[in-house]
């Protein structure tokens, strides 16, 4: 009996093999895990210890994040989006709760509420593309019950305003820091300001693994022990379940990954701040490009590096002609995205989010892009407005 072959969704093989003909990349893991037989040897001992599901290696990589960050308590779990996902459910956020955003953000930030019952209410961003301080309290209804600010591209919200905000409205703050690894305002690490902060280690972060991964921060040892529990079936040991919960744990083998690059970390974080500056300074005098400032206050370590446009489009193609991987992040505001129909926005609500979608662009800044290539975009970009 023959059946009918359903579409295959997965898009992202041919985008990998799309974007791996282009000579300077984002994508730089080869290079990153090059020294992978240093892994598999520690891999292998794994393998003859059985030790797979929330055994030593994680929790190793939970307490030197605890010391990198200085936060009390850290947890890993499958994924950054499982991290906002879990944190809302540890806030007891769900069905009729709000939960105020940005809706220049990925898809995750959105998803996770969504996927927790709660609604998403939107705040315009600003030009450094995050969230905008003075917009959100006209956004604050009897339902609200967060607020969730996103360190876009690993440059810091005004965490100090949002913090007041949310005290004097007795509302929870979860940090999107999936990001935001390293980065920090006046020192303090960013997730470590709200509630709980939220991390990726997706395979393109600063911090990555190979597959997927995420973890989150917290001062607050109620919603650490609530978060243990909801990440691993609400056991409290082997025989009992002290609530109905999630599977979400980070695995021994994205662990091991893990600390292996977190000794690597700042020396990925220094590579990035260092390109990010010469894009800067290259870029800063060209008329169609727009470069956000960068406060000194604030340590930003460039997950992406992210510049507003003109003719943005044009110049991407151009870019990519070039053989130069430049890509947007994103074209499409969440409010505006097909999934967010049923919430009622309509395009202009957010004008500032919806100009930027129209207008940035990011280039390859990962710790082994050379001088001479950052150069090389640099002057592409130039050749193209000359054109």
């Amino acid at each position: 009996m023959s059946r009918t072959v359903p579409e295959n969704l997965n898009f992202l093989p041919k985008q990998y093999e799309e974007t791996g003909k282009l000579s300077i990349n984002h994508n730089y893991l080869q290079q990153q895990f090059s020294d992978y037989n240093d892994i598999f040897s520690k891999l292998e001992l794994l393998v003859q210890e059985g030790d797979y599901t929330l055994g030593k290696h994680v929790d190793a990589f939970e307490q030197r994040i605890c010391e990198l960050t200085g936060a009390q308590y850290a947890l890993g779990v499958g994924s950054g989006t499982d991290a906002l996902f879990l944190s809302l459910k540890a806030l007891n956020i769900g069905d009729g709760d709000e939960v105020i955003t940005t809706p220049f953000t990925f898809f995750a930030t959105i998803g996770a509420i969504a996927t927790s019952g709660a609604k998403p209410v939107f705040v315009d961003a600003r030009e450094d593309y995050n969230i905008d301080p003075s917009k959100i309290a006209n956004a604050i209804t009897e339902k609200t019950k967060a607020i969730l600010p996103v360190h876009w591209g690993g440059y810091a919200c005004e965490m100090d305003k949002i913090i007041s905000i949310a005290q004097k409205n007795d509302l929870a703050v979860i940090e999107d820091s999936c990001h935001g690894i390293r980065a920090s305002i006046d020192g303090k690490a960013l997730g470590t300001f709200g509630d709980i902060g939220c991390f990726s280690m997706h395979p393109l972060k600063n911090l990555n693994v190979w597959g997927d991964g995420g973890y989150l921060v917290t001062d607050n040892e109620a919603l650490y022990r609530k978060l243990s529990l909801l990440r691993n079936h609400g056991l409290v040991n082997r025989d009992t379940a002290e609530v109905w919960a999630y599977n979400s744990r980070l695995d021994s083998i994205q662990a091991i990954v893990a600390n292996h690059l977190l000794n690597k970390i700042d020396h990925i974080t220094d590579s990035r701040i260092k390109n990010a500056a010469l894009y800067d300074e290259l870029l800063i005098d060209v008329p169609q490009i727009t470069v956000p400032k960068r406060p000194k206050h604030i340590k930003q370590v460039y997950h992406i590096y992210v510049v507003r446009a003109q003719n943005r489009n044009q110049l991407q193609q151009f870019l990519i002609e070039k053989g130069i991987d430049a890509k947007v992040h994103y074209p499409v505001p969440m409010h505006l995205q097909p999934a967010s129909k049923h919430y009622g926005y309509t395009e202009g609500d957010f004008p500032v989010a919806e100009k930027l979608c129209e207008t940035v662009i990011s280039f390859p800044v990962h710790e082994f892009i050379t001088e001479n290539e950052i150069r090389y975009v640099c002057d592409q970009v130039k050749s193209f407005y000359a054109n």
